[in-house]
């Protein structure tokens, strides 16, 4: 059925997001550039993106709500229904998962008593498993409105989870300390985050995550681990025939490094005849 027009913003409100939304305009030479932050803004606002804010941005860009909705519907750092002051994903992508991903977004569903994409009953976090936090080097990974809690166990995420609710100061493994979704929205639209200390906290990369960066520049690495070089491949001082060996304690050895039970060469896990490709 045809939906009725978004509802307008009461008159205080709409001033302050327009007097906000000239500030974002002037950064961009295009104003349809400013669609993005003023998704955030909007979502500053009331926590999520609604048709009123959506209406606001195609209003205040020349769009149409069409080119809006788009746009709010592709990113998933845009929230379509209220969710809670927070924002906990856990996530559930491959490394993140086998490290024990699955086990912590399950605990939490229990512990919370909700499920993917539900807000707990006093509004405060909303729980919801992430494909990839981009951060598998420090898996398994929980965010709380994208911030990064590394190494995380079922132990460690009950405990944050529970310091959220109860209010307390609760501080990333990189970052500022938490702030509500709605604070985070703003930031996120280009506004700054005026918190005592905010700025300063705000971290980078951790140290795993420049491991490579320092062995591309050659830097000495303490308890450096080499990887064993392949079968048939000369390296330094080593005829080409070098057969495997077991691995030292200071080499690791990758599933592309040594030989591996495969369905041809292990007979009690055949595939079955092979066929060329296309046939």
């Amino acid at each position: 059925m045809p939906q009725l027009p978004a509802t307008p913003y009461p008159a205080e409100v709409r001033a302050r997001l327009d007097a906000d939304a000239k500030e974002v305009l002037a950064r961009y030479p295009g104003s349809r550039s400013a669609l993005l932050p003023l998704l955030h803004l909007v979502q500053s606002e009331e926590g999520y993106v609604s048709r009123t804010g959506m209406a606001f941005c195609a209003e205040t860009l020349d769009l149409t709500t069409a080119e809006v909705t788009a746009v709010a519907t592709f990113y998933s750092m845009y929230r379509r229904r209220p969710s809670g002051d927070y924002q906990v994903g856990v996530c559930t992508n491959t490394l993140c998962a086998v490290m024990g991903g699955d086990a912590i977004f399950d605990t939490l569903k229990e512990h919370l008593g909700v499920g993917n994409n539900e807000t707990t009953e006093d509004g405060k976090v909303t729980l919801e498993h992430i494909e990839c936090n981009a951060a598998c080097d420090f898996a398994p990974v929980v965010m709380v409105n994208w911030e990064f809690f590394d190494n995380q166990t079922p132990q460690s995420a009950t405990r944050l989870v529970d310091d959220l609710i109860a209010g307390r100061t609760v501080e990333p493994t990189r970052g500022a300390p938490i702030c509500s979704y709605k604070e985070t929205a703003r930031i996120l639209a280009g506004f700054p985050d005026e918190r005592p200390g905010a700025v300063e906290a705000t971290g980078g990369a951790g140290p795993a995550s420049l491991v490579g960066l320092k062995l591309a520049k050659g830097e000495a690495l303490p308890q450096a681990r080499v990887v064993s070089p392949r079968v048939g491949q000369p390296q330094d001082g080593q005829p080409q025939d070098a057969q495997p060996h077991d691995p030292s304690p200071s080499e690791h050895l990758s599933s592309h490094d040594a030989p591996q039970q495969t369905s041809a060469s292990d007979p009690e896990h055949p595939a079955g005849p092979a066929a060329e490709e296309g046939e």
